[in-house]
């Protein structure tokens, strides 16, 4: 029989969390449904691989928005992870956990309990960080944490640039102070990609009471009001995967609210029109849909030390296989091991802006190399008040949902954007950069002007890939909300969504890290367990806030 006390919707950063921690104690049951295959092989497993597994069909649902109306109609990428460990087997690696006010916001806006005084614990819980600020840091949970090497000049050059340039440095972004230039950190443990998958899900899958049934999620199963489990399609049949206690979705910010919806929980008027019945009149399923944006700033570099020098077959050959052979080498690391996280003007209390630093000029997704040596700041701002939705185009659960962000919607984000260009430029201007620094790839020494500038962005912005907030949590009485504090589907009993569809607003920096959180954390509500002391710990706040952005 198909049947557990407990199964989860997707096996991705979440959902791998909470298969790990809802199983640990061995008195519960636990089922994962997953469509996607196995994470085994190079381009997964290799950290420098990153670009190829979020363009391989296999490895991803292949989602795209539809034509952004304030991007001149372009059609941008939406990857998800359809495989073992979700997205976190496709993303870049790198760890954020937030700042900490982003959390404090999502309580202050209805999400009692997960101010960041409360997660705080989870996120030292969940993680094994050798190098981070003591007694902010986790060191001996599943998720392996670490700091690239930082071996090219290049990646000092730029923390000292933000330095010249009068901004804070810090040592540990994930510790207190988060404002400022320093080392970033991966999701990286002996050479390999750290991923859910790795972290939790196959220790999970060791122990007896945890199984992984591949299938396609149909809908959820609901009588009376109560979720009895998940129809599924595995190997061209329907069949049912039943909850003896609960179903938690963990499917992502696209898959969740498609799912929901499928099921008839969503937005009563655009459900009837598919001919689905509902069961509960939630308008804000797909709805509260949030990312962020960035662009990438590239500069040409006078001296041959950028990783441009390793684009050619035969060095691809070589790190290959000093990877494979040794897990060392240039295959082992992402290669984003500089950051900074700033602040965009006074008056902002924390910071709105984040900084990945990459020495090489090169797209996210591997493609259009600048033909020379150079390097390059992916840089966008952090809380963009655009919000989109996630909507069916049909009852047919294999047609793929709508996607709309509305990026670029609000005239704030444009204004935004340009002062980050400037902003990257006179960082790259600073004595520290002096010896490397050529011509300006991109945008152009010409691209100058306010309207040069907008025409740039909206040819050229492109996702980071932060899809959140399409099941946003929130109080029981804001018909807004979808899920309760607990996480609980308001309006069906044994129901949760556990995953970055749930965040009320987008955090700072990348979604991996908060994504597990929740799911440590859901894994406490949904044991009914006592949960982890709040924290007292206080984060570093920039004295100078409201007078100056350093």
């Amino acid at each position: 029989m198909l049947e557990a006390d407990y199964v989860i919707v997707g096996s991705g950063s979440a959902g791998s969390a909470l298969a790990y921690r809802l199983s640990e104690d061995g008195k519960h049951s636990v089922i994962v449904i997953e469509y996607g295959g196995s994470d085994f092989g190079p381009f997964i497993q290799m950290p420098a691989a990153l670009s190829f597994p979020m363009n391989m069909r296999r490895y991803d649902w292949g989602y795209s928005t539809q034509p952004e109306p304030h991007l001149g109609g372009r059609v941008l990428a939406t990857p998800r992870g359809k495989v073992i460990g979700g997205s976190s087997s496709i993303n870049g690696m790198v760890y954020v956990r937030g700042h900490a006010r982003d959390f404090d916001h999502w309580a202050e806006t209805g999400a009692a309990g997960w101010a960041f005084a409360d997660v705080l614990p989870y996120f030292k819980r969940m993680e094994n960080a050798k190098d981070g600020e003591n007694g902010w840091r986790g060191t001996d949970g599943p998720l392996h944490v670490q700091r690239g090497q930082r071996l090219n000049p290049l990646f000092q050059a730029f923390i000292e640039a933000g330095r010249e340039a009068g901004f804070e440095v810090t040592d540990d972004y994930n510790g207190a102070k988060q404002e400022g230039f320093g080392p970033m950190e991966q999701t990286i443990h002996q050479g390999r990609r750290w991923s859910a998958a790795n972290a939790y899900l196959k220790p999970a899958l060791k122990r007896q009471n945890v199984s992984l049934v591949k299938g396609f999620a149909r809908r959820i199963v609901i009588e009376n009001q109560r979720a009895t489990g998940v129809e599924i399609e595995a190997r061209n049949a329907i069949q049912v995967v039943k909850a003896r206690r609960e179903v938690v979705v963990a499917a992502s910010a696209i898959n969740s609210p498609k799912l929901l919806m499928l099921s008839g929980i969503g937005p009563a008027e655009e459900l009837r029109r598919l001919g689905i019945e509902v069961i509960a009149d939630r308008p804000g399923v797909g709805k509260n849909l949030q990312d962020h944006l960035e662009l990438y700033i590239q500069q040409a570099c006078l001296e041959p030390i950028t990783l441009y020098s390793k684009l050619g077959l035969a060095s691809k050959a070589l790190i290959g296989a000093e990877w494979l052979l040794f897990k060392s080498g240039l295959g082992a690391s992402n290669h984003f091991e500089a950051a900074a996280f700033l602040r965009s003007r006074a008056g902002v209390e924390y910071p709105d802006i984040q900084y990945h630093f990459l020495p090489v000029a090169i797209r996210y997704d591997g493609k259009a190399a600048a033909k020379a040596h150079g390097f390059q700041a992916h840089v966008g701002p952090m809380r963009s008040k655009s919000r989109g939705a996630v909507t069916l185009t049909s009852s047919d659960p294999w047609k793929a949902p709508e996607i709309r962000f509305n990026y670029m919607a609000h005239e704030d984000d444009w204004a935004d954007f340009r002062h980050c260009i400037r902003l990257t430029r006179s960082i790259f201007a600073q004595d520290a950069f002096a010896p490397y620094r050529g011509h300006e790839i991109a945008p152009g020494d010409d691209v100058a002007s306010d309207e040069a500038l907008n025409e740039f962005i909206r040819e050229h912005v492109e996702s980071a890939y932060h899809p959140c907030g399409t099941c946003r949590m929130g109080d029981r009485a804001d018909s807004a909300s979808v899920v309760d504090p607990q996480l609980r589907v308001i309006g069906v009993e044994g129901l949760r969504v556990a995953d970055s569809s749930t965040f009320p607003r987008i955090t700072n920096g990348n979604l991996n890290a908060p994504s597990i959180m929740v799911g440590e954390k859901a894994s406490d509500h949904i044991l009914g367990k006592p949960l982890l002391p709040p924290s007292n710990r206080e984060p570093w706040i920039n004295p100078r806030w409201q007078v100056c952005d350093r």
